[in-house]
């Protein structure tokens, strides 16, 4: 039994959703996410929440029950709030500032890392050190902070690298002289 499924989405003043047959789309003040339901998973709208529920018994329909309440729930709070990813870049000579469309990025190559700002998202750098990104499409701005953090990953024996602002690095020792 999905803990995640049985509870209800609700649908808070400023969000408007529209549901035409298994696609559904959810619009806010921050702007408009689309998603089309699967077919294992069935869904009721009353005047503020939308419930999920299975299909059928199979173990498909009942992890794509708790999963397309999540998404759903990501979507209203997206359009609604936002979401917000902080990395932080550590590093000699390590730093990144916005040009534009383009994250530039300084991480210990012989040139600078250019990376494109996908539509929808908003890349800040403060002190050269920390970039905020934000958007309401969770899933596009995952991916786009997981891109950014694979230019330089952190590395275990300095720390050197690009990080999430809550990322724990295991440090592990160096040589040693004898």
């Amino acid at each position: 039994m999905s803990r995640v499924g049985k509870n209800p989405v609700i649908i808070p003043a400023g969000v408007e959703f529209q549901a035409n047959g298994r696609d559904i789309s959810v619009k806010g003040k921050l702007g408009t996410l689309a998603w089309s339901i699967p077919s294992d998973v069935e869904f009721t709208k009353t005047e503020n929440e939308v419930t999920f529920t299975p299909r059928n018994n199979t173990k498909v329909a009942q992890a794509l029950w708790g999963t397309s309440r999540a998404t759903l729930a990501n979507m209203v709070q997206g359009v609604s709030a936002g979401f917000t990813k902080k990395l932080t870049v550590h590093g000699v000579g390590y730093r990144a500032s916005v040009q534009g469309n383009l994250l530039d990025i300084s991480a210990g190559f012989s040139h600078p890392v250019k990376m494109p700002i996908p539509e929808g998202l908003k890349v800040e750098v403060t002190d050269n050190t920390n970039i905020f990104i934000t958007g309401f499409d969770k899933q596009a701005l995952g991916q786009f902070a997981a891109d950014v953090r694979a230019v330089r990953p952190p590395e275990p024996y300095k720390g050197k690298g690009i990080r999430y602002a809550d990322e724990r690095i295991r440090m592990k020792e160096g040589k040693k002289k004898k």
